[in-house]
Formats: C-alpha cells, structure tokens, sequence
C-alpha cells in the first residue's frame, strides 16, 4: 500500500517537472549541434562528444541512486540531483570552448541520472497501490513524450533565439522543482552503515561505459574495423562478464541478486529493453527521412513528428483509468500490436507519402508507446518487494537507456549499409540500354551524356535506395515487436489481494 501523502498532487507536479527536465535533455541538444560547432570551434567528429559525454555519464550513474537512496535518504539525494543538474545546465549555457561544455555535460549527466528513477520510485510510492496505473501514466508522460518533443522545442530555440537557451531553459524548472521536493516531499529511513560494493560498481562502471562508447563512436570509425572500437567491446564484455560473477558470488553485491527472483522484474526489464530499441530508434530514422529524403525544414519536421506525442499522452491517460477493469497484459500486448502495424506501413513510405499519413501513422504509433508502457511500468513493479524498488526503478532505467542506445546504432548502420547496396544494386540497371530511362522528358533531367544528368541521376539513385534501407530497418523493428508479444504470458497479473492492494496472480 502506498504511503499517505498530504501533498499527493503538488508532489507529482515536482517530480514531473524533474523527469521532463531530464527527459528533454536527452534529445533538445541534437538540432543544435551544428550551430554549437561555430561557437565553439569544433569539428563535426568533435561536437558528438556533447552528446557521448552526457549519454554515457548518466548511463554509468544511474545504478548508483540505489545506495544513494539507502545511505543518504531519497529527498537529499533527489534536491542535491535537480540543484546539480540545473547548475550544469547553466554552465552549459555558458560554455565558451568544446572542453568545458564535455566537461559540464558530464556533470549534467551524472546529476541528471537519479532524476528518473526516483521520480518513479517516489510516485509509486506515493500512491496506494490500486492507483499505480495512473501514477505509471503521469510518470510515463515526462519519460516517453519528452525525448518525441526534444527536437522540436530545440529547434524553435536555436531558431528563434540561441542554441544557449536549449539549456537556460532548463533554469526556471529546476528552481521550481527544487523549491517544491523541498516543501512537500518526505524523506526515507536511512541507513548510514551501509556499505559500498566498490568492485561490483567499478566491473558495471566499465561495462556501461565501455558499451555507451562503443555504441556511440562505432558509426563515425566503421565499427569493428577500428582499434578503438575493438577495445571498447572487449573492455564492455569482460567487465560484464567479472560484475555477474561478482555479483552472484559476493556477500554485500552493488545488485542484489534476488531482485531478479521477481518475474515481472525480470520480464519488464526485457520488455522495457525492447520499447528502448523502438522509441528512439523510429525517431532517429523518422527525422532525417523528413528532412533529407522530404526535404522538410527542421521546424517542419518536428511538427509533423508532434503529434505521435499527443497519441502517446491520450494513450497513457486512458490506460492509466482502464487498467483496473482489463487485463494490463492484454493492453500490454495490443500496445505491441498497434507499434507493429505502424512499423509495417512505415516501412511502405516512398517520396510521396503525404503529411497527413505521417500525422495519423504518428499518432497510431504514439496511442501504441502508450498502451505498452503504462501496463509495463505497473506490472513489472508490482509483485516486487517495496524495500528493492529504488534500485529495481534504477535497472528500470538503465535497460530503457541501453535498448535506446543500441536501437539507434542498429538502424542506423543498417541504413548506412543497406543504402551502399541498394545503391549498387540500382545502379547496374542504369545503362544506355535501359528504355525506361529514355522516355520522353527524362533525358532531359538525366543526360548520361553531360556530368550534370549524371549527378542527376545518381542522386535519384541515391534517394531510391536509401527509401528501400528505410523499409528493411522498420520491417526489421516490426519483427522485435512482433516477438516481444509472447512476453504478456509470462508477466503475472496484479490481482486484488485482501484489504485493496493488488497482489500477483
């Protein structure tokens, strides 16, 4: 049963103003980044460690809030976080050379990690068990909508004032949200013996960071034909391999290995991994599809992307109230269904494709992001014992971020690859002997006889063959979320147990 809060409602204001804060923050800087590299003197391999840095500090510090959490208490450890992250905000802000904004970057990273989940932690444990569902929709509308809106509100920024206010922004809502945890939330026991796992963390630390790494930089060196990519792989394996050992084997483990005794944990963590792979990874290929293949500005582009987070929202509300009357397996499963059928029509966009058909696919699309990630984020928490939660929320997040991460690299190096061969594929039909490219007017656009017809037409080439990479890797994401389906079998369904509060079948 969640405990009594006074404050119930201004409490979830405040953590929901930390999540979006942080959420935005993973995706607001991006459109950015061309207008930093002239600011601050860098080359295009340069200005990507703006992003490296904040991915992989928070990555290696979010299974850290546990054992905050536990030594220090929850509201210390939540103002020092949003305090921290605001102030790296503005000095990001600030920043006049590429070395400061990595190094205040890395800062905002590593106090923006805790935000998320202690922000779920904190509602879940706000509210009684019975209303965890909408608790789950209120917090899955900063975490889900944030990144989707990310681009848009970064755009409209650098384009209407400067790339600065993509992180001044952050300002008012960090001060707003330190002055409300500070009034209205109660702090948790403490337990100031507890012990550190030094080697556990040190083992994950490197795992985590190895794997961000590679992940990040593998595009731009061609992947495992790089040293440094090689050592990055081999550094992420091994130090997965010593932190399980030691993990399983140690008296006072960084992970406690019994959270994964818990089955809706355990599944939940590898759904959540799936929806990682989905969520960004549509959106990393949905955005340069509309500008470079469309040829739709970056403003343009954001608002025809805007309304797959309004599907998303309306989805998360309604299944916050229905779950206690369905079965939140079943919209677990539907919310799949509906992400593959979108993924499957996406993978049938050409140049043609009209707005209004991108509009209503997004929304489609959004109300499936919904339907999964309420019942999921309710689920996968509700056989668990409360004492694990802080750190089960933290897993939570960390496997969201890695299935991001690696869905992004996947995609985008199939596109890159798939586009190269479609490319030679296409163009061994482009001969003097192919009728179709004599017909009446198109000569004139493509003369093989001038360097102008010729750039011409391996432009088109070009463009044919990146739609077709497009199709392979939404048909490809289609198949993920095709086979995640079987998992709502494997989840337990929280039933009403004596007294209200919802027990596991």
């Amino acid at each position: 049963m969640g405990e009594t809060v006074s404050h119930r409602g201004l409490i979830t204001v405040c953590v929901m103003l930390a999540t979006i804060m942080q959420a935005l923050d993973t995706t607001i800087a991006n459109v950015a980044l061309p207008y930093m590299m002239g600011s601050l003197s860098a080359t295009l391999d340069q200005i990507n460690w703006v992003l490296t840095s904040y991915i992989v500090a928070a990555a290696i510090a979010i299974p850290l809030t546990g054992f905050m959490v536990t030594r220090f208490g929850r509201k210390p450890v939540f103002v020092v976080a949003v305090t921290g992250f605001t102030l790296a905000s503005v000095l990001c802000g600030l920043a006049v050379s590429l070395d400061q904004m990595v190094l205040f970057r890395l800062l905002q990273g590593l106090f923006g990690a805790p935000l998320v989940p202690l922000s779920q932690s904190v509602l879940l444990d706000s509210y009684p068990r019975e209303r965890h569902g909408s608790a789950m929709a209120i917090w899955g509308v900063g975490v889900m909508v944030g990144p989707i809106l990310g681009p848009t509100l970064g755009g409209w920024l650098t384009e209407n004032y400067d790339w600065r206010w993509v992180f001044f922004i952050n300002v008012p809502i960090g001060i707003l949200t330190v002055a409300g945890l500070m009034r209205y939330l109660t702090d948790t026991p403490r337990n100031v013996k507890a012990s550190f796992d030094w080697t556990g963390f040190i083992f994950l630390a490197l795992a985590i960071g190895g794997l961000q790494m590679m992940l990040d930089r593998g595009e731009n060196l061609d992947w495992f034909s790089s040293t440094e990519i090689l050592i990055e792989a081999g550094i992420a394996a091994l130090a997965s391999y010593m932190f399980i050992v030691h993990m399983m084997t140690s008296d006072n483990p960084f992970i406690d290995p019994k959270i994964f005794a818990d089955r809706n944990l355990s599944v939940g963590l590898v759904a959540i991994f799936v929806g990682g792979l989905i969520l960004l990874a549509t959106m990393a290929l949905l955005t340069p599809f509309l500008q470079q293949i469309m040829d739709y500005p970056v403003l343009t582009a954001g608002l025809v992307m805007a309304p797959r987070g309004i599907g998303m929202m309306a989805a998360m509300m309604i299944a916050g109230r229905i779950m206690s009357r369905i079965d939140p397996r079943l919209l677990f499963a539907f919310g799949l269904a509906l992400l593959a059928l979108t993924l499957w029509e996406m993978a049938y966009y050409t140049t043609d494709v009209s707005q209004a058909t991108i509009v209503r696919n997004g929304v489609v699309q959004g109300l499936g992001m919904g339907f999964f990630f309420v019942p999921l984020s309710t689920i996968t928490f509700a056989t668990l014992d409360p004492s694990y939660r802080t750190q089960a929320t933290s897993l939570f997040s960390l496997m969201r971020n890695i299935g991001s991460s690696i869905g992004i690299s996947i995609v985008i190096f199939l596109l890159t690859r798939n586009t190269a061969i479609m490319h030679a594929d296409l163009a061994g039909h482009v001969t003097p002997f192919n009728l179709g490219l004599h017909m009446p007017g198109l000569t004139q656009v493509w003369d093989m006889t001038t360097m102008a017809g010729k750039a011409a037409l391996n432009g088109e080439v070009t463009k044919q063959a990146t739609v077709v990479a497009y199709a392979n890797d939404y048909l490809l994401m289609m198949y993920l979320v095709l086979a995640a389906i079987p998992l709502a079998l494997l989840l337990s369904k929280p039933g009403k147990a004596p007294g209200g509060a919802p027990a596991a079948d």
